[in-house]
């Protein structure tokens, strides 16, 4: 299989619809392929439709890590049950995963950054996690070569890193073998309502009646829930990521600073890309619409953001993207399979640069490929995950860059969550209706 995944990649869920499931997960990303995973455990009929391929787009273009440093305070209790099933899945596939407790480094230049992460040990401590901070030798002890002037680091050893483009279509496989229904290149173009409420969806091949959906289509969600009046506030940016050609180790985990980050892969390369949420804009109409509840992020890292007049024609937030269809034409889902943006060449230039100022002895990694990933991201860098105004829907997006490492163990919340069983965690930080109640809106840590 070539990476990253694109619309050439061969089909390989193709599943015939059944008439009827008890629930339909829409979006074949590690939350949905979760998600299903969970409801099948349950009992529950499950089909899972995705437009284009499974991993097509960021959970198969991610950075690979699984971590629980850094973590929204929200999120963090999910993260940490969610490591115990990434450990759990090891366990049964083995190296299929590439899986691998490595840990993770966040390294600080400055004495501000220091005192962040020395404000984040204590979520920390009341998770017990193994996280501490370390000195500036501590620190280039743990880096091969380094040379970089680091104060110290943030560094938590139980974390992770996995293969994201590999692991996703494996745990797919996985749950199909469970009796999991799974299509590709199978959109869905709308639901089907009676009297307001989920009585199935309408596909492009035809017509599965259900009871609950779940919708999990990163970066497509907006434009879908837009077709049903729902409105929210998510856009997507593009993050640009590159994998080197094999290198001697520097370190065997994931590590990052405010220039670069890096993880080990399973290839004897290294994941390489830009360390400080460094992410282009494009200013669609969407976003132009969206563009208040958005400027606290913005005034705190303006630096890091670059804006773009025009989204490449087709993605979710195009100028020319239609924004209402009938159930009976083809949709921007399937005008558009797979968001395959080219990565910003100029911003991996200065990750490679960066990476060979700290690594001189390796000097400038030499790329192998490198790709373009559209993240589905909310003003509060945290997810909706709730029940939609609609009854019988479920929305799970806006992961934000964090859903490859919590996908397990918010697939099985959200299956609680439409299953009715208990969620065991507060949800109160991802509510639908956060955004229109008067709430503050409240970044989540930028660690």
């Amino acid at each position: 299989m070539t990476f990253p995944i694109h619309d050439a990649t061969p089909i390989r869920f193709a599943d015939p619809l059944p008439a009827r499931s008890d629930v339909v997960v829409i979006g074949g990303g590690v939350i949905g392929v979760m998600t299903a995973w969970f409801l099948c455990k349950k009992g529950l009929t499950v089909t899972l439709c995705e437009k284009g391929r499974i991993a097509g787009e960021q959970s198969g273009r991610n950075w690979g890590w699984v971590r629980q440093q850094g973590r929204d305070p929200g999120e963090l209790p999910i993260m940490v049950e969610s490591l115990s099933i990434w450990k759990t899945l090891a366990a049964e596939f083995g190296e299929g995963l590439g899986f691998r407790q490595t840990g993770v480094l966040y390294l600080a230049k400055t004495d501000r950054e220091i005192a962040g992460f020395e404000a984040w040990l204590d979520h920390a401590r009341a998770h017990q996690l193994d996280t501490r901070l370390l000195t500036g030798a501590e620190t280039l002890s743990m880096l091969k070569g380094a040379v970089a002037p680091w104060k110290g680091a943030l560094y938590t050893a139980s974390d992770a890193r996995a293969e994201p483009w590999v692991a996703v279509p494996t745990l797919a496989a996985a749950v199909q073998g469970q009796g999991v229904t799974i299509r590709e290149a199978c959109a869905v173009r709308a639901l089907d309502l009676t009297a307001g409420r989920v009585t199935g969806v309408v596909t492009e091949l035809g017509r599965i009646a259900c009871d609950h959906v779940v919708l999990a289509t990163g970066a497509w969600s907006r434009l879908f829930l837009g077709r049903h009046g729902i409105q929210i506030p998510q856009l997507s940016v593009l993050a640009s990521v590159a994998a080197t050609e094999p290198m001697p180790e520097i370190f065997s985990g994931n590590a990052a600073d405010d220039d670069f980050a890096f993880r080990r892969r399973a290839d004897g390369g290294y994941s390489i890309a830009p360390g400080g949420s460094e992410h282009d804009f494009f200013l669609g109409p969407d976003a132009l619409r969206s563009i208040r509840p958005y400027l606290p992020i913005l005034k705190k890292d303006l630096r890091h953001a670059r804006f773009r007049p025009l989204a490449p024609k087709g993605f979710p937030d195009a100028w020319g993207t239609p924004r209402r269809w009938s159930e009976d034409e083809a949709t921007p889902f399937e005008a558009t399979r797979i968001l395959n943006p080219a990565p910003n060449l100029k911003t991996l230039g200065k990750v490679q640069d960066a990476f060979a100022r700290a690594f001189p002895s390796l000097g400038r990694p030499k790329l192998r490929t490198a790709w373009g990933g559209m993240i589905d991201t909310l003003p509060d860098v945290v997810p909706i995950v709730d029940h939609a105004p609609i009854p019988g829907l479920t929305i799970a997006t806006g992961m934000s860059g964090h859903g490859f490492g919590i996908g397990p163990g918010m697939g099985r919340v959200i299956a609680d969550l439409v299953a009715g069983g208990h969620v065991g965690h507060d949800l109160s930080r991802f509510r639908f209706n956060r955004f229109t109640d008067g709430t503050k809106i409240a970044p989540g840590p930028s660690l």
